[in-house]
């Protein structure tokens, strides 16, 4: 598991992490993924696109998982 660190930003938007991750390679892949239920925030099917992801969360999808810090 990875973290993720937020820098100055108090979140980050669930689509967002997904493309700064890598793990997918366009804003419009995120929306699909995240809108067919590919990813968890904390363990939960996540299908808001800009889902405010906080410090302390978890996300995962496709076998991949990042926390986020501070």
């Amino acid at each position: 598991m990875a973290n993720f660190s937020l820098g100055k930003f108090p979140h980050v938007d669930l689509c967002d992490l997904l493309k700064l991750e890598g793990w997918v390679e366009s804003g419009a892949q995120a929306k699909v993924v995240i809108g067919n239920g590919e990813v968890l925030v904390d363990g939960i099917i996540e299908s808001r696109k800009r889902r405010k992801i906080l410090p302390g969360q978890t996300v995962e999808f496709a076998g991949q998982r990042v926390t986020v810090i501070a």
